[in-house]
């Protein structure tokens, strides 16, 4: 939690509290010592070893997660799929029109049957050229014909067979034209290079595209692959393998546990940053391509220590200690069951309270570990400025460790509507006993 956000926190609930304890006082005729007793909330201080986290944003892609581009500028004659159709590995996703590449390849295919003609005919030149040089040698060893008319001869036959050389070699090129046509022709059906699911359409029929032109975005969200940031302090502790909490509003559990997959090795020149990734299953598709999430990677954990909740840490105005308010007298006064809600338990009566100096062993995301205090104790964890640093009494609702951990979870905004929420499910019936 941020200072700033910490803040917000505290003047926002003890706002609550104010109210709260502006409905918890004496009845009409009591006296006004009664109604000054402010009203805090107080979670139970555990132990254990505190978990050391690294928050980070990510963004989900999905497996084999690609964009689909026309290779060919064209018009679009016919899309085949929508958002959301599941497509498999060479399914026509769009047409486009043909018309003039068919045209091209029938042109390449008659220019190739030209070439082949045409080398038929250099090569039955040739074997005609050739006949005529074995009579005119045969002739020549008799003496019966001239060496120059043997000569003529002879060069005729060397050109005719460069013409069958040039003639073979534009069969050759003609045939590749050929299957360049026909590969562009092809390439007027769009197909999917993998199977997944189709999203991001950007086509329509009529719309003219390019290669520059996105169509769609083609992906597998079975399995996704979250993405994030670390810097080159973190590759100092954080490895493939460590234990990774995905954290989104949508999730049916708010989290998902996975492990981190991979760090790429090569640090980004200016940032000195690199990117890890998170391979994760996602069989009820709450994770969606191009979400932005929280990730929470631990990567160790602190010696044991008594545990109590960053909130519950208050630095006393009057000594400028930190310390926490710890209930003097727990175990006639504060049930054993406190309120996950923190609505449906009502306030104690008064219960004594001393601020105790701690020293902050290690600090979590939302924990710390402490010395100075044992665990089981009660401690305030919202209401501390209440005391102005003294010690005194308080009405206290005690409260569990997840309602803690939702506040500290919780922007301004949604600080402000749980306060609204909370008055208007609870009326005015949240005093304690005696009202």
């Amino acid at each position: 939690m941020t200072p700033k956000k910490y803040v917000y926190l505290q003047i926002l609930l003890l706002l609550t509290a104010f109210l709260q304890f502006g409905c918890s006082g004496g009845s009409e005729n009591g006296n006004d010592r009664e109604r000054l007793i402010p009203a805090v909330e107080a979670v139970r201080a555990q132990y254990g070893s505190l978990p050391l986290t690294e928050r980070l944003s990510g963004v989900v892609e999905a497996k084999n997660q690609v964009e689909i581009y026309p290779e060919i500028n064209a018009m679009i004659q016919t899309v085949h799929v929508q958002n959301g159709d599941e497509v498999a590995a060479g399914q026509p996703l769009i047409s486009l029109r043909d018309r003039e590449f068919r045209e091209r390849y029938k042109q390449a295919q008659a220019a190739y049957q030209i070439a082949l003609a045409q080398a038929r005919q250099a090569e039955a030149k040739l074997n005609e050229i050739n006949s005529e040089l074995s009579r005119t040698r045969a002739l020549a060893e008799r003496e019966l014909t001239s060496e120059a008319e043997l000569e003529a001869v002879e060069t005729r036959a060397l050109s005719a067979e460069a013409d069958v050389e040039l003639a073979r070699a534009r069969v050759d090129q003609a045939a590749a034209t050929v299957a360049e046509r026909e590969e562009t022709l092809e390439r007027t059906v769009i197909r999917a290079p993998v199977e997944g699911t189709v999203g991001g359409r950007n086509a329509e029929v009529g719309m003219m595209v390019g290669p520059s032109t996105r169509l769609f975005t083609l992906g597998q969200l079975d399995t996704v692959r979250v993405e994030v940031i670390l810097t080159d302090r973190m590759l100092n502790y954080i490895e493939p393998g460590q234990r990774a909490e995905i954290r989104a509003s949508n999730l049916p559990t708010g989290v998902i546990t996975a492990s981190l997959s991979r760090i790429s090795p090569f640090l980004h020149p200016v940032t000195h940053s690199t990117e890890a990734e998170i391979d994760m299953a996602n069989p009820d598709r709450m994770l969606n391509s191009g979400m932005f999430i929280t990730v929470d990677i631990f990567y160790g954990e602190s010696e044991k220590a008594t545990l109590v909740p960053l909130s519950a840490l208050y630095e006393n105005p009057l000594s400028g200690a930190t310390g926490v308010y710890v209930a003097r007298d727990t175990m006639n006064k504060i049930p054993d069951n406190p309120s996950q809600s923190g609505e449906s338990i009502r306030l104690t009566e008064p219960v004594p309270f001393e601020f105790v100096p701690v020293e902050v062993i290690a600090k979590g995301r939302m924990t710390a570990g402490i010395s100075g205090i044992g665990p089981d104790r009660w401690v305030v964890s919202i209401g501390q400025d209440l005391f102005g640093g003294e010690n005194g009494l308080a009405r206290v609702r005690p409260v569990d460790w997840a309602r803690v951990e939702r506040l500290q979870n919780l922007q301004r905004e949604d600080l402000l509507q749980e306060i609204i929420q909370q008055r208007q499910a609870s009326g005015t019936d949240t005093a304690g006993p005696g009202i």
